[in-house]
């Protein structure tokens, strides 16, 4: 008669509320923060990351009285467990796009100032349209982790290329040098880049080497010039209202100024140069593609883009 030995496999007693807390905690390195995340308590937090490490035979993390921190079999880890929870919520999202009716959270992060003046005047309308999808919607400048602050995907400006996003196109930007006409009554109007060295100039400013203007005239010539001014600001509505309120020349986004261009509050200045820019010429959709493909997500995309005519 033969024996059979009873082998545990390598996923029994693995549970996704394991899974969850411990790569919740390898990415906060804080079990307070991810036990507030997940709205239950500290100790049960640390008993599903140390059943975890008892299943696995393996210590995930390192820890003394003031850190915690991955070990190496925790890193090794970690990429695995988000694969599996990963795994797990794209089958959720399977089922769920087989339904009829399109449900479920779309997140979306966005740059501030496009997002305020931009974004968020159409989303109204397609929640109108879509009664059981909800969005939220994340305004910040800033690059963020798209995996892990759950972000279906972002829109961002489309000077810089990530390759492990799908890209779509989603609005043409076009930048523009404008001033006021107290302004430029007062100090005259350049005619050309090197001109530009004695005026006031404002724009989009985060560190010296946007003090650098790069412009590119219907002959295909390019132009470097350093400009200076006296107002700094990393927030382009402030550029805009102090191009208005007359402290100098600024380089600012269409969607800014148009408003302001058709009442006379500004005019455009060397209209025969076009200011070229690290953000791009257009406001991209950055994503997964895992996450791109779903259903809510492509009629969001598509619905967008139909708004801004690309």
């Amino acid at each position: 008669m033969t024996k059979t030995t009873n082998v545990q496999q390598p996923l029994a007693g693995i549970s996704l509320d394991m899974l969850i807390a411990f790569s919740r905690v390898a990415e906060t390195l804080n079990v307070s923060a991810t036990a507030l995340a997940l709205g239950i308590g500290k100790s049960i937090v640390s008993k599903r990351v140390a059943q975890l490490e008892e299943r696995l035979g393996a210590i995930l993390f390192s820890r003394t009285t003031r850190r915690i921190s991955l070990t190496p079999a925790g890193e090794a880890y970690l990429e695995h467990a988000r694969r599996a929870l990963t795994e797990v919520s794209q089958g959720i999202e399977r089922l769920h796009a087989m339904r009829s009716e399109l449900t479920g959270l779309i997140r979306i992060t966005a740059p501030i100032s496009w997002g305020q003046h931009v974004l968020a005047r159409v989303l109204p309308e397609f929640l109108r349209l879509h009664p059981s999808i909800q969005v939220e919607l994340h305004l910040e400048d800033q690059m963020v982790d798209l995996a892990a602050q759950r972000y279906d995907f972002a829109m961002r400006w489309s000077g810089k290329k990530l390759k492990e996003f799908k890209t779509i196109p989603m609005m043409k930007i076009g930048w523009l040098l404008t001033a006021s006409p107290q302004y430029l009554n007062v100090h005259g109007r350049p005619t050309n880049p090197d001109a530009l060295a004695g005026h006031s100039c404002m724009a989009y400013w985060r560190q010296r080497s946007d003090e650098i203007w790069t412009l590119k005239n219907l002959q295909q010539e390019i132009c470097q010039v350093q400009v200076r001014g006296r107002y700094h600001v990393d927030n382009p509505d402030a550029v805009a209202h102090a191009a208005i309120a007359g402290l100098g020349i600024a380089l600012l986004p269409d969607y800014l100024c148009n408003q302001a261009l058709q009442n006379g509050q500004l005019e455009v200045v060397m209209s025969d140069w076009l200011p070229q820019t690290k953000y791009g010429s257009h406001i991209n959709v950055l994503g997964a593609p895992e996450r791109m493909a779903l259903s809510r997500n492509q009629v969001i995309i598509k619905y967008l883009r139909s708004q801004f005519l690309i």
